[in-house]
């Protein structure tokens, strides 16, 4: 039953506008003009077309002050990794010059309709730790399940998303940074519930890198013809289909 009579306490009044200036904030960003190459891996080709389009989300579907939030600390912890990795003894770029006001590392292709920025470049490892490099450098956070999962069974199996940004990235990245899609990536997982780290060396997958090469392909070919791509699923009850921001826009269209 609602209670009508509730008032806010000041915390969560404070907590209410940090969101809303959040979400004001995402909102007024403009919307990328460009494929992400770290997207190319996601399941539905069609997501990702309405994605690429910049297609309104259903209703209610907008990223929420918390989640925002969440974004916003794992960018954090990303930089902190960096500083850990750094004083471990690896020299790793993460702008050019490796100066804080220089140009990311990445990619363009497709005359700028497909664009990725890596995380980071090694150059060094430290002192008899034998890295092949230059080695191309990825960070993602997880919760505590996810990043258990990941040191399970692997990058590759438990978040195939990651796998093929880690391909795609190490395939683009060789006319600039020649070696990179020779040598092994290095994959760091942070717990963002506990700060464990889970790091993994993931070998170049040409295979890999060639489909999701196709795909960005295919949904440009397809999105200026005008051609909607087919859905994962036949199901709207399908999983992936349960928690995609344009369900509604898309079995509402002609399958």
């Amino acid at each position: 039953m609602l209670d009508y009579n509730h008032k806010p306490k000041p915390g969560e009044q404070i907590t209410t506008l940090i969101d809303a200036a959040l979400v004001a904030e995402n909102e007024a960003t403009p919307p990328r003009d460009y494929l992400g190459g770290s997207r190319l891996g996601v399941a539905c080709e069609r997501a990702l077309q309405f994605e690429f389009t910049a297609a309104p989300k259903d209703e209610g579907a907008g990223f929420t002050g918390q989640t925002l939030r969440v974004f916003a600390i794992g960018h954090q912890l990303e930089d902190l990794a960096i500083h850990w990795l750094r004083a471990a003894g690896f020299d790793i770029y993460t702008r050019k010059g490796n100066r804080p006001d220089g140009e990311q590392f990445g990619f363009s292709v497709a005359g700028g309709r497909v664009r990725g920025h890596v995380d980071g470049i090694i150059a060094a490892g430290p002192e008899g730790f034998g890295l092949a490099v230059p080695a191309l450098w990825e960070c993602k956070t997880m919760n505590a399940k996810n990043w258990r999962a990941c040191v399970k069974d692997g990058v590759t199996k438990s978040k195939p998303v990651y796998a093929a940004q880690i391909a795609v990235y190490q395939a683009y990245m060789e006319t600039s940074v020649p070696g990179i899609a020779t040598n092994p990536a290095l994959f760091t997982a942070i717990n963002k519930d506990t700060a464990e780290l889970h790091h993994e060396l993931v070998p170049f997958d040409a295979a890999l890198a060639q489909r999701m090469s196709d795909r960005g392909v295919r949904i440009l070919q397809a999105t200026d013809e005008g051609e909607l791509l087919p859905r994962i699923a036949s199901n709207r009850d399908f999983f992936e289909c349960r928690f995609c921001p344009w369900a509604s826009r898309c079995w509402e269209q002609p399958s």
